[in-house]
């Protein structure tokens, strides 16, 4: 068994990162789905999916709920998953987030979402000229 990873987002912004990151790892080292919330959607029905989303995904290790960003509709969809045992959310998903999580997959939820923090911040990086980079 292992964590399940539910990545709620805005849109496709999702899926097309869940795309990238299979392509990446061939294949996925754990069970991950995401769930598209359009600009017009119904909420309760968004909600809905998610709960079932979360409940496939939980194999008895829990689910890493991921989130665009924080305090929006996705974010507070994901966040409503929280009342559910074994459930932890980590918003401003990215691709380095997932990386990180996907290269440590048989970590438990607790540490695993310590590792998305760590994965997305340090996949941060400000460049003014070529070789001239920093966290």
């Amino acid at each position: 068994m292992s964590v399940g990873i539910l990545i709620i987002t805005h849109n496709r912004i999702g899926e097309d990162l869940l795309q990238t990151a299979s392509k990446l790892f061939e294949p996925l080292p754990m069970t991950a789905k995401a769930l598209a919330v359009h600009m017009n959607c119904d909420t309760e029905i968004m909600q809905e999916q998610a709960e079932q989303l979360r409940d496939e995904l939980d194999s008895g290790d829990g689910v890493l709920v991921l989130t665009d960003i924080f305090g929006s509709t996705p974010s507070n969809i994901a966040s409503t998953l929280l009342a559910y045992e074994n459930t932890h959310m980590v918003s401003g998903v990215s691709l380095p987030m997932l990386v990180r999580i996907f290269n440590y997959a048989p970590l438990t939820l607790g540490p695993l979402a310590e590792k998305a923090v760590s994965g997305g911040h340090d996949g941060i990086v400000h460049c003014t000229l070529p070789g001239d980079c920093h966290a």
